[in-house]
């Protein structure tokens, strides 16, 4: 069938069906990924994340950790205790100050982080910046009228998917 103005049942037919399936290939490409690093390397994305921010900056505080991957303190804290568990960070007291409690990557942690393949958002923000910026602001914009349209705007979600990576100071 040829794309075509039409209207009503007949527009969404042939342009809605095709954005919820874009929709549930993004969301199953995610849940793909979170499986595989879950059954090869027992561990989650926001982990992995942890992780890596500690093997690029060194040790951390814990604010200081979760201001990094930008997201809230008692998540962050839960991160920590399974990481710790799994033996691949550890807390020490700050010998400088002692009510600081410094977040280390231990072996095991630095040996998930050489081994585990690279963030699924990284690979995505390596393929979007190959595109024309126009084609960019496009996907940029029409993602963000999916959002609306789910009425989902109140969902927390950062926009630094990376560590370290401050995404929205690079737009200008």
């Amino acid at each position: 069938m040829s794309e075509k103005f039409v209207m009503g049942d007949e527009f969404f037919e042939l342009y809605g069906m095709r954005i919820l399936r874009a929709l549930r290939q993004i969301i199953r490409a995610v849940n793909i990924h979170s499986r595989k690093l879950n059954n090869d390397f027992k561990i989650t994305s926001p982990q992995l994340i942890c992780l890596y921010s500690l093997q690029r900056k060194g040790e951390m505080t814990l604010s200081e950790m979760a201001q990094e991957v930008n997201l809230g303190m008692s998540t962050v804290n839960g991160i920590v205790n399974r990481l710790e568990e799994k033996k691949m960070l550890t807390r020490v007291r700050s010998d400088k100050d002692r009510r600081k409690v410094i977040i280390r990557l231990t072996g095991e942690g630095q040996k998930i982080t050489k081994a585990a393949p690279a963030l699924l958002q990284k690979r995505f923000a390596t393929e979007l910046k190959k595109l024309p910026e126009q084609e960019q602001l496009v996907i940029a914009l029409s993602l963000e009228r999916v959002v609306k349209l789910m009425e989902a705007e109140h969902l927390d979600a950062s926009p630094n998917l990376l560590p370290g990576e401050k995404i929205n100071e690079r737009i200008t």
